[in-house]
């Protein structure tokens, strides 16, 4: 299998770091898209070019919603079974054995929540989709007035965490022993402690720790920051991935290979890595990727020696935890 080709440079990529260490990707994409870049083509092929020359132990990996491949027709709140179907198909592929060791183990979807009880239906038809891999739902959450991603601000999105019909699908979500992947902004982390303390039975997994850099946070609002992750982190159900850091979800996203090297995103990062682990404890914290977004800064090796040189001094236990560990046992992945 053949990575597509590119627009620009490949990246610069450098030789891994504990390079037997067993690591869980918990959070990447694939799409085929018909906007010009880098990244216009991210399927299988391209997530094991990325893997294979990266050169880290990458065991299993689980696929996040990027909206891609929706049913064309159909009723309106089944369109995004046609995302898990798609990747269902990818899993397929990797569980061959055909092309390495690697497993696509994990899906997370999509489903409108605002239909509350009444999601029950499409979570059950997103599990069938995922022949026994379907972990999760993540919504639409992340708000700024200045917009997000280039996508001018929703007012729908601003307080939904709220709502009580809303609410009511996250309770669904529990009951179908299912996850809410939160995206939100470190702005909205009030409202997310209160959607974790009114939904209790349903795990949480805060992704990208709430792009803490959005919009080059002052001293002050990094407090702020630290503040809402460390009051966050008080809810059981709540768990959270280290990574994603390497998107600018203030701008629109160019997806064209960044070559920042490891020694430079670890002093950039290592602050909110830290602050997280400290928050949760290795026993509720994951590293991801966010490939191919996070590839607008480094390479994929690059990006885990940074996360791998951030964690130098940690015991081989908790590395375990964060680089394995949890995620497994969040995603339920064998």
């Amino acid at each position: 299998m053949q990575p597509s080709p590119t627009t620009s440079a490949e990246w610069i990529e450098e030789e891994p770091l504990e390079p037997d260490l067993p690591i869980v990707d918990a959070h990447h994409h694939f799409w085929d898209h018909d906007r010009p870049s880098d990244f216009q083509t991210f399927l299988l092929p391209e997530l094991l070019n990325v893997i294979g020359n990266a050169g880290h132990n990458i065991t299993h990996t689980v696929f996040m919603e990027c909206h891609a491949m929706y049913r064309n027709d159909g009723p309106e709140e089944l369109k995004p079974v046609g995302e898990v179907e798609f990747v269902n198909g990818i899993a397929a592929m990797a569980a061959s054995g055909r092309y390495g060791a690697c497993r696509v183990a994990g899906i997370v979807g999509t489903a409108d929540l605002m239909l509350g009880g009444r999601v029950t239906p499409v979570l059950e038809a997103l599990i069938a989709a995922g022949n026994g891999r379907f972990r999760g739902v993540r919504p639409w959450l992340a708000y700024s007035e200045h917009g997000v991603v280039g996508r001018p601000a929703h007012m729908l999105v601003a307080h939904v965490m709220a709502d009580a019909s809303f609410r009511d699908g996250v309770r669904a979500l529990g009951r179908s022993g299912l996850t809410l992947e939160l995206w939100c902004l470190r702005m909205q982390l009030d409202e997310a402690c209160a959607l974790a303390s009114a939904c209790p039975q349903t795990r949480i997994v805060l992704n990208h720790l709430a792009s803490p850099h959005f919009r080059d946070p002052s001293r002050d609002e990094l407090g702020q920051w630290q503040s809402a992750i460390t009051e966050l982190a008080q809810r059981p159900n709540v768990c959270v991935k280290l990574g994603g850091l390497g998107t600018d979800v203030a701008a629109p996203m160019q997806f064209v290979r960044g070559h920042k090297t490891s020694e430079e995103l670890a002093s950039a990062w290592k602050p909110y890595i830290e602050t997280g682990i400290a928050a949760f404890g290795p026993a509720r914290c994951m590293f991801e990727s966010n490939f191919p977004p996070d590839g607008t800064t480094s390479s994929y090796g690059a990006l885990w020696n940074a996360f791998k040189r951030i964690t130098k001094s940690y015991s081989g236990d908790e590395k375990a935890l964060l680089f394995s560990k949890v995620a497994k046992d969040v995603y339920r992945l064998t």
